[in-house]
């Protein structure tokens, strides 16, 4: 018995002890954040070394931590930053307080990046500006479209397009993409041409960016580059100097597939880094028959010089084939009824294989060679080489132009497509018969046979290979501690090759060119030229930063050389390919020069507090198709440069919990180029018709509203915040537009366009969203963004606006609001960090349109019916899920 109490004691005694060790501990707390931004870290890793304790960051980026007594040092991680060791001594029953803790991104050279990308600077830079993060990026792009995660963001409207795999669009403050400048480390790609952006060339972006940051109104840029609305500047991940990868793969439910490989060395002792990010994306898309077939790389290699100078290799492409939807469709509830949003008229069947008269094929590498050189404390050159090489093109029809017969009697008209299902498809197996076949059209009495063999309707391929090289160089002086100075060289040289190619003569023998006469699969039809572009430009900028006050002014002076050769229009009588590559006709060099102007302040009230404001001008050579007319080398004698006037002033405040930011914008758009081509009664013969271009150099348009964005964080656990845009946008006045017969070429008068008070179309001037982040579980969070869009104005063209009775507002689309959710799971397998995520858009399965295109006639009682519709659908719910494994 006294044995047993002697055991029952000492247990007690054990209990007692261990109870008394196990409690012997205290708490350590602190916040983290990126030490270049001051944005707060979520879900870094806060882990005592040598042990398995650890928490990760909330949604402020705090964290709490309950740690044994002893010294330790404490490692904070999170991906993209290098990792940071914290040594501290914790005594029982004390509360330590680290403080913000500043990780330093482990991108190398991502400073350097950044001075030629001209990022702005959160309560320095006088602009209004958002950034989006490497995180935001991985929760909400899932399969999205690359300029979708940009949609969170105000007075940005990024869509879907027709829906096929990097066929979306973007507009800012209501100017469409032609006219927001699009750089990739600086580095412009807006087209130099046209100035496009076709996103599907970039389809692998997503995979390599770290960051976007979105400058509205004129921006930050140095360069002179276009943006008239606005500048995405995506800045990719460089090289990174902590060793290790990832692997990711994500499927849709409606059968889409990715696989993603990321590897990356770290800095060797050589000084050599490099990073590689791979995928591979293939299967069904959301819209009949827009399949994928697409691959993408980026590749960065960075090599140490002593000690002031970098080397940065980069190379990204997106190798990629894709079937697209041909242009809107009607809108009328018996087509949505019939066909739903996911119709697709412009394919169907033959011999029992899909065949899509649309698709879209393109490889678009872009290699770039980066030198930063320290040439002193005080003097910093950053400099990037690089080259582009496109090729590629789209498909579409190519029929003739007269109603014809066949055999039988039966009538068609084949121009644009080929015969229709009952379902609404296109009956391939049909075009091949007729085009096997005689066919014959009556025009005026008389009859013209088409014999059988020759195809008459057919798919042809708009071909649009390029070349592009350029030079970028960045000066950067620190005149004192308040004062810098920046300037440069700006070069590019594009020469980029148009013409049309037989892709399927669906089941003909040949197709009748005027030039190049009975040609098959392969060979070049209806025109062939190359548009040739030289830029040279100088820009400079003067910097202030004080305590309280920054500000800016800086300018552009740009030339820009034209040239266009033409293989095709010129060639008389048929000829041989090689004849007409050997003797095109060349115009003569055209030199137009722009410059631009900016300036602006910000002035920091206190810690919380600050405003700015900024100002500038942009005189902009009118892009490439303007200056020559009817499609041939016709020197265009009315091209003057656009004229852009813009101002803004905004407010910020920024506390521990709560962030705003607010502003106001006015731009004036002035002597906007536009080309158009519309019948008119021929003068001659008032019975007939005649076709004319019209040539607009006096356009108008102003731009004016505000922006309001907001983030608060309720607690540790949910973080909220929301956006608005309220706009008003128009046209400005009636331009006058130069006539041209298309025939004879020469001008033949002059027609107003009567567009003054109406609205600009294709972007919501009302745009509200919401957003919330929910950590409801220490390795759970879910995330959701709801967005409404109202005052979203059809599409049209200037020539529905030609006669004073026309004058009328498009057709105004419905309102309609979006809900985009995401839950996340961080889990441990086999050791390595995981992390599952599934995306689902459109939550509520909202029916709305995206955007249109409407044609309208003004009734007897002074209304205006729009009696011709067409457009996109937004996509029903779908689902995207993702794994990730980092090692």
């Amino acid at each position: 018995m006294r044995m047993k109490r002697r055991k029952l004691l000492f247990t007690l005694l054990m209990v007692l002890f261990i109870s008394g060790t196990a409690f012997a501990q205290g708490i350590i707390r602190g916040v983290i954040q990126d030490a270049n931004t001051n944005e707060t870290l979520i879900g870094a890793n806060v882990i005592i070394k040598g042990t398995t304790i650890g928490v990760t960051t909330n949604l402020d980026g705090s964290f709490l931590l309950i740690a044994p007594e002893g010294e330790h040092t404490l490692v904070v991680k999170y991906v993209g930053y290098e990792e940071k060791d914290i040594d501290i001594t914790v005594k029982d029953g004390a509360t330590y307080n680290v403080g913000t803790v500043l990780m330093e991104s482990s991108a190398i050279g991502l400073d350097e990046v950044s001075v030629l990308a001209s990022v702005a600077v959160d309560r320095e830079t006088p602009v209004a500006v958002s950034t989006i993060s490497a995180k935001s990026i991985e929760e909400n792009l899932g399969s999205q479209e690359f300029p979708e995660v940009m949609n969170y963001t105000p007075n940005v409207y990024a869509t879907k397009g027709g829906g096929g795999f990097g066929d979306s669009r973007i507009n800012v403050r209501g100017f469409d993409q032609r006219n927001v400048a699009v750089m990739i480390n600086g580095i412009p790609v807006n087209d130099m041409e046209n100035g496009w952006v076709y996103w599907s060339n970039w389809a692998g972006l997503g995979d390599a960016t770290r960051t976007i940051q979105i400058q509205r109104g004129l921006g930050a840029s140095k360069l002179a580059i276009n943006s008239v609305g606005g500048t995405i500047n995506i800045i990719t991940k460089t090289t990174d100097m902590n060793k290790g990868g990832s692997f990711m793969i994500a499927a849709t439910d409606y059968g889409r597939f990715k696989s993603m490989l990321t590897l990356s060395t770290g800095k060797l002792k050589t000084g050599t880094a490099i990073t590689f990010v791979g995928s591979r994306t293939f299967g069904k898309g959301y819209i009949d028959a827009t399949w994928v077939d697409a691959w993408s790389y980026f590749l960065s290699i960075s090599q140490d010089i002593g000690k002031d100078h970098q080397l940065v290799f980069t190379v990204i492409g997106a190798p990629q084939k894709h079937g697209q939807r041909d242009g809107y469709y009607m809108l009328d509830s018996t087509m949505y009824e019939t066909y739903g949003a996911k119709y697709t008229r412009n394919w169907g069947w033959r011999g029992g294989e899909q065949l899509n008269e649309r698709v879209n094929y393109y490889h678009k590498p872009q290699i770039a060679l980066n030198w930063y050189w320290n040439i002193s404390e005080k003097i910093f050159l950053a400099t990037s080489g690089y080259i582009s090489f496109g090729n590629g093109g789209g498909s579409g029809p190519l029929g003739n132009r007269n109603y014809m017969f066949d055999q039988n009697g039966s009538g068609y008209y084949l121009k644009y497509e080929p015969p229709q299902t009952a379902s609404g498809y296109y009956d391939w197996d049909l075009m091949a018969d007729l085009n096997s076949q005689d066919m014959y059209s009556v025009r005026g009495g008389d009859t013209t046979w088409y014999p059988a063999g020759e195809s008459k309707h057919i798919i042809r391929n708009s071909v649009n290979n390029h070349f592009w090289s350029g030079l970028l160089s960045n000066l950067r002086y620190n005149i004192s501690d308040h004062w810098t100075f920046s300037g440069g060289i700006d070069t590019r040289f594009y020469v980029g090759e148009h013409y049309r190619e037989v892709r399927d003569l669906v089941g003909g023998d040949y197709w009748p060119d005027k030039v190049f006469g009975n040609t098959v699969v392969g060979d070049k039809i209806a025109y062939w030229n190359d548009g040739l572009v030289k830029y040279g430009g100088l820009f400079a900028q003067v910097e202030y930063t004080g305590r309280r006050i920054s500000a800016f002014l800086g300018g552009t002076v740009s030339n820009t050389w034209t040239k266009r050769k033409d293989y095709y229009s010129y060639q008389t009588g048929v000829v041989t390919e090689e004849y007409a590559k050997n003797n095109p006709n060349i115009s003569e060099t055209l030199s137009n020069l722009g410059y631009n102007a900016k300036i602006g302040a910000n002035y920091n009230i206190n810690e919380k507090n600050n405003v700015f404001v900024n100002a500038g001008i942009y005189s902009r050579v009118p892009f490439f198709r303007f200056h020559f007319l009817n499609y041939r080398n016709d020197v265009n004698p009315d091209l003057k440069n656009e004229n852009i006037y813009a101002a803004e002033l905004g407010y910020g405040f920024l506390g521990k919990k709560f962030r705003l930011n607010f502003n106001a914008y006015y731009t004036v758009w002035g002597d906007i180029s536009q080309l158009t081509s519309f019948y008119i009664p021929d003068p001659e013969n008032p019975d007939e018709t005649i076709r004319v271009n019209a040539f607009v150099s006096s356009l108008k348009e102003t731009h004016t509203g505000i922006e309001l964005d907001a983030q608060y964080t309720i607690t540790r656990w949910v973080n909220i915040g929301g956006i608005l845009s309220i706009g008003d946008w128009r046209y400005s006045n009636d331009p006058v537009a130069d006539l041209y017969d298309e025939q004879t070429r020469e001008k033949i008068g002059e027609g107003t366009l009567y567009l003054k008070n109406l609205k600009v179309y294709d972007q919501p001037q009302t745009q509200i969203g919401l957003n919330a982040d929910f950590r409801i579980a220490k390795k759970i969070d879910i995330g959701g963004q709801w967005f409404y869009y109202d005052n979203l104005y059809s599409r049209y063209t200037l020539e529905d606006r030609k006669n004073p009775e026309d004058r009328g507002q498009s057709w105004k689309l419905p309102a309609y609001t979006l809900l985009n959710a995401r839950l996340g799971w961080s889990f441990k397998m086999a050791g390595l960090d995981s992390y599952f995520l599934i995306n689902c858009y459109n939550v509520f399965n909202t029916v709305a349109l995206a955007e249109a295109e409407d044609k309208g006639v003004k009734m007897d009682d002074g209304s205006y019916e729009h009696t011709f519709k067409k457009g996109f659908w937004i996509w029903g719910r779908n689902w995207n899920f993702s794994l990730k494994v980092r090692f």
